[in-house]
Formats: structure tokens, sequence, C-alpha cells
């Protein structure tokens, strides 16, 4: 690329180091973090460089967001590619996402671990953890400041089970993970259950992104269907070779919500209006 590619700041690093203004330049590191765990799979980063056309042209798209992919730029997974997770206009719950999923990933590294401690199985099952990252101010203009959830990039990815009861256990690997969303129930005292499961399968693990936590109190934001959803995943769950005959479940669960294999949300808002006819009185 010519210099006319490059901001000045940029240019003057020399080859190897410089990065074109093409890129979105690296994120740092921001609060708030999840809590280190063997069943976490982490940046070991702290910059990573997206393409502006992976940007404007992201590879996978949900309700409410977008996911780009990119390369880390430092540290042990230099050169390998990330995934950066940010909100489309308009996310109206955005400013408490951030936290809420870092939450929700600490509490399913909690129940993972413990998951992985019975050794049911002769694998390991992980957690992307990411990272609160900001675009640098020399980032292109429609990116700079704004924060991303970043972390690595996983392969082969498929979906195991929703947060409305729907899961694909023809697999083995459908069956744990299952397995897993029963277990995260019984260790919690029937408080939670870990669900949404999806990611990639690994020669030696299994790795998982974007957990859903459903707790009997609403915690986790709105991907958290409280109890309702929680009765709606039992009343599709049926016990498999996983599972162990004491793991407790609800009694006479009740179906709540269609079980449909994308992440179900419920808004905790909605929009205000007049409550009578605009410029009257009465």
């Amino acid at each position: 690329m010519g210099r006319s590619s490059y901001t000045a700041n940029q240019y003057s690093k020399g080859e190897g180091i410089s990065r074109c203004a093409g890129c979105v330049h690296g994120h740092h590191a921001d609060t708030p973090s999840a809590k280190e765990s063997n069943s976490g799979r982490y940046n070991e980063s702290s910059q990573a460089t997206h393409e502006n056309y992976e940007l404007r042209n992201p590879f996978a798209e949900g309700a409410f967001r977008w996911v780009a992919k990119g390369r880390y730029v430092s540290g042990p997974r230099k050169g390998q590619q990330c995934v950066s997770k940010w909100f489309k206009t308009g996310a109206v719950f955005s400013s408490d996402y951030f936290t809420l999923d870092i939450k929700a990933v600490d509490k399913a590294l909690e129940l993972v671990n413990r998951f992985n401690q019975l050794n049911i199985i002769n694998k390991v099952i992980k957690i992307n953890v990411p990272a609160v990252w900001t675009f640098t101010d020399d980032s292109h203009e429609d990116w700079a400041g704004q924060k991303v959830l970043c972390e690595p990039f996983i392969n082969n990815y498929q979906k195991f089970n929703s947060n409305s009861g729907w899961n694909d256990d023809a697999l083995p690997w459908g069956k744990v993970m299952q397995a897993l969303s029963h277990f995260s129930y019984h260790v919690s005292g029937g408080f939670y259950v870990l669900c949404d499961l999806q990611g990639g399968i690994y020669q030696h693990e299994v790795v998982l992104s974007d957990p859903v936590i459903l707790s009997r109190r609403r915690e986790y934001g709105v991907t958290d269907l409280g109890p309702d959803g929680i009765s709606s995943f039992f009343s599709q769950h049926e016990c498999n070779n996983f599972c162990r005959p004491n793991w407790t479940k609800p009694a006479n669960p009740v179906q709540h919500f269609r079980p449909v294999p994308g992440t179900t949300m419920i808004r905790r808002t909605v929009p205000t209006g007049y409550s009578r006819p605009h410029g009257t009185r009465h």
C-alpha cells in the first residue's frame, strides 16, 4: 500500500508494525472482565485489527448486534482470528449488555468447572471469554471510540440447544450439552440453567460462546427468560446417558415459550406514548 493509505502516526511506525487507515485498529482491554478460570478460553492479547470490508459486511448477524472477524496483532494469539461483536444502532439495552454478558460468562465458567470435575466425558468443555475493548481514536470515524466484545474465533460453529427449550440431541455432543444444562440446574439448587449452548468441537475440547443463564430472579438481561424459561427448558428435556439419576429437575414443567433454535429475548421496557389524544385536555 502507498503512504496515503496510512495515518502519519501509523506510517512512522515502519513495516510490520504500522496499520493502514482502512483497518480498524487494536482495542485496549476495558472493564468489566470475567474472572480467570481453567474452563475459560481467553484473548491472550490486547490488540487486533479488522478490515473495513469485514466491519461493513459482518459474517454473522443477530437480532441486535453484528459479528465481524479480525486478527490478533500481539500476544500468544498473534496472527490468529478473533471476532468482535457490537450493537446495531438503536439497541436500547446496549448500555447494560456488556456488564450482563460478562456476568453471564462468569456464572457459566463456574457451572462448567463443576461439570468438568465430574469427568462424565473424556474431553473438556470451555467457554470463550469475551473482553470489552474499544476501537482506538485513529480507527475509521464510523468505529473510533466504540466499544465491542472481542473473543477468539471458533471454527465449525454449531448450536446444541437454545434458551426456549429447543435442542439438537441427534449427535452425542448434543446430548452432552443437554446434560450440562440439566446439571447446572441441579448444582445451583434450581436457581440457574446454563443454556443456549453453541460453539465448536475440537480434538481435545469443545469451546462454547454466548451462553445464556436462566435465573429465578431474571438477573441476566433480555435473554434470561426467568422461571418460565426454566420451566420451558425442562418441558422439552429428556434425560440421556450423560445425565445422572440423582440430578434434580422441576416438577411438572410447563412450556411457556415456543422452542426455537434462535435466542429468545424479553424486553424489559416498552416505548411510552400519549395516554390521551395529542392536543386534548380530557
